[in-house]
Formats: C-alpha cells, structure tokens, sequence
C-alpha cells in the first residue's frame, strides 16, 4: 500500500516500510515476551493457571506495548478488535444467546462499507491517515486522469 498509496521518492518508501516492518515485529515480541511473563508469573504464584490469567497478562500487555497511539499500533489494534468481534458474537451464538440472523456475514459486510463510505464522505478526519489515502485516490483521484498511466498507478 505504501507503494501505490504513499508519497515520496522509492527510498522513502522502502525507509518507511522497514521502520513500520522493525516497529511491528518488536512490538509483537514486547508483547510475546511480557505475555508470557506474566503468565509464567501468575502459574508460580498461584501454582496455577486460573481462567482469567490470559486475559489479566493480555491486558497488561496491551496497554504496555500496544498503548501508544501510532499508526503500526492503529493497524493492529483494529485488525484484532475486528477478530475480537466475530469471535465474541460466535460465542454468544454458540452458547444460544442469540440466533445468527440469515446472511449475517452479508448484512455485516453491509454495515461496515456503509459506516466506512460515510465516515470517508462527512467525517474524513477521523479515520487512519493510510485508510484515507487510499479511498482519496479510489473514489476521488479516480475521477480526474489525463492518461491511463496515471489512472492505473498514481493519478496525482
């Protein structure tokens, strides 16, 4: 995406794909490493694992590594609340809390573009600055392009 999205020379680009490659697997294995951590905290002093143990070194480690407010962090932390969500409404389908309507992944696909196209169209600022270039340059850019060059790569 930084490639058909992001501006700047091809060394900015590949400058900016290593800092967010480096920064995302150091703070995969911050987190891993205080996950594990405190588990391993938690079993000795208890003598063992109890139910919310996962949840309580998660939650720790979350807010440790995951807590700062950047664009890495952003990704990762929508990308598991998205994984998070399907799970949690599986769950309440499964233990019957609930019946999954007809074509739930249909009307949940639905949801999501019609919240994501408004918010693009009447509240652009509030969505990641990546998220924006891309739909600029697909439903706005898109429009406007003097060869099919331009149309197909970058139109700016």
């Amino acid at each position: 995406m930084t490639f058909l999205f992001g501006t700047g020379s091809i060394e900015d680009k590949f400058r900016r794909i290593f800092k967010a490659t480096y920064q995302h697997s150091r703070n995969l294995a911050l987190f891993v490493t205080t996950y594990k951590t405190l588990m391993v905290l938690q079993r000795r002093i208890k003598g063992k694992e109890d139910g919310f143990d996962s949840f309580f070194a998660g939650l720790i480690g979350g807010y440790c590594v995951f807590g700062e407010d950047n664009n890495i962090n952003q990704q990762i932390n929508m990308y598991l609340l998205s994984r998070v969500s399907i799970g949690l409404a599986k769950i309440a389908v499964n233990k019957g809390y609930f019946l999954a309507p007809k074509h739930s992944f249909q009307i949940f696909a639905a949801v999501v573009w019609g919240i994501v196209m408004w918010q693009f169209r009447h509240e652009r600022d509030v969505l990641q600055g990546s998220l924006q270039a891309s739909m600029q340059f697909l439903y706005n850019d898109s429009e406007v392009f003097s060869n099919l060059g331009n149309w197909l790569w970058r139109n700016r």
